[in-house]
């Protein structure tokens, strides 16, 4: 078993150094143990220094394209050089890397597919009240769009099987924290979260530049979260509202024109006409979100069963036999050994019921 342990960096060169010594060298369950980081366009000695502290694979960027795209460069690295388990974890040693065995283990269980280290939120100092709030309410739209129980949907620390990793995509640019949770949920992947401990602040968030930017992509995140992935309860929701605003309206008219004071409300007439057709069209618009969203979700599975046959190293990624997704390089040779096997005897067994002409075709067409 290969454990590969990422770290997306951009500009960490103050940092990395601390984070990448305190990686375990072994754990638990794992014959080899490596890790890699994903640059992303750094301008400073990011690459000098885990070279220095011996770091085993570098993916870099030519230019900064965000920390979502950094994960997904890093998921596809790792896949490609043949990790059973990837956990990812940040540059800055915000996590500590001594509970990187307990983010693995229900993995090794076979009791998850993906584990969410959980931070204990309230009482880390450095983070404040406001961000502590948005990260509760980010964990909660997160849960209602998911179907899942992750108390700490924002945490970047966390372990996936190679599996998981093969049927993850991310579309922000921003992050990827809470949009791979959603994705997992959508598709039935077992997740679950483990307490973790946090180390002291090195540096300010990247993410969070000032609390105002934050709140913004905050509700912009959540929003789009919504339209994605769950685009008829959003779209639909809206169209209710509008709808029963029009509903409102009309009826308070009607009520007018039948006490005999209709001549002087034409307004609410007219905005209540207005309201109940844009009702009416928010509620086409999602039921075309919502088979745009069944699209998508067939594009993806295609894309996964793509993404886990293509071999680029000459590694066979994942061989699915029925029921059983071989995830590990021996057993897939041993499955495609079997399979070898099996086909060549019924090629003989076939060949051995075949007369001898008809065994060789250009025979008759020889003796011509």
């Amino acid at each position: 078993m290969k454990l590969i342990i990422q770290i997306p960096c951009y500009n960490e060169a103050d940092t990395l150094a601390i984070a990448l010594k305190a990686l375990p060298k072994a754990v638990a369950g794992f014959d080899i143990v490596e890790s890699i980081i994903i640059d992303d366009g750094s301008q400073d000695d990011t690459i000098k220094v885990a070279r220095e502290c011996g770091i085993d694979h570098v993916v870099r960027h030519t230019h900064n394209q965000g920390l979502a795209r950094g994960f997904m460069t890093g998921l596809d690295a790792c896949l490609r050089l043949g990790a059973d388990v990837i956990v990812n974890t940040d540059a800055d040693n915000q996590y500590n890397a001594d509970d990187i065995p307990a983010l693995t283990k229900p993995i090794l269980a076979y009791e998850a597919d993906i584990v969410i280290g959980a931070r204990p939120i309230a009482t880390i100092d450095h983070f404040s009240p406001v961000k502590k709030v948005l990260q509760k309410l980010g964990s909660w739209v997160v849960r209602a769009a998911s179907g899942t129980d992750v108390p700490d949907a924002p945490s970047g620390f966390r372990a996936m099987s190679r599996a998981a990793a093969h049927r993850l995509m991310v579309f922000s640019d921003y992050t990827y924290t809470l949009e791979t949770i959603i994705q997992a949920g959508q598709k039935n992947m077992a997740i679950t979260s483990v307490p973790v401990r946090v180390n002291g602040d090195l540096r300010p968030s990247r993410l969070v530049k000032s609390i105002p930017s934050y709140i913004k992509r905050s509700i912009f995140t959540i929003i789009r979260i919504f339209v994605i992935y769950r685009p008829f309860r959003f779209f639909g929701g809206l169209g209710s509202l509008i709808f029963g605003v029009g509903v409102l309206i009309g009826l308070r008219f009607l009520l007018q024109y039948l006490q005999g004071n209709g001549d002087g409300h034409v307004q609410s007439l007219i905005l209540a006409a207005a309201l109940l057709i844009m009702g009416a069209q928010t509620f086409l618009v999602a039921f075309l979100a919502d088979l745009l969203s069944a699209n998508r979700k067939l594009i993806e599975d295609v894309r996964s069963s793509l993404r886990a046959e293509v071999d680029t190293d000459g590694v066979l990624e994942t061989v699915i036999d029925r029921d059983r997704i071989y995830s590990t390089r021996v057993e897939a040779d041993e499955f495609l050994e079997s399979v070898i096997r099996n086909s060549n005897d019924l090629s003989g067994a076939a060949s051995s019921r075949k007369t001898p002409m008809s065994s060789n075709p250009l025979a008759k067409k020889s003796g011509r």
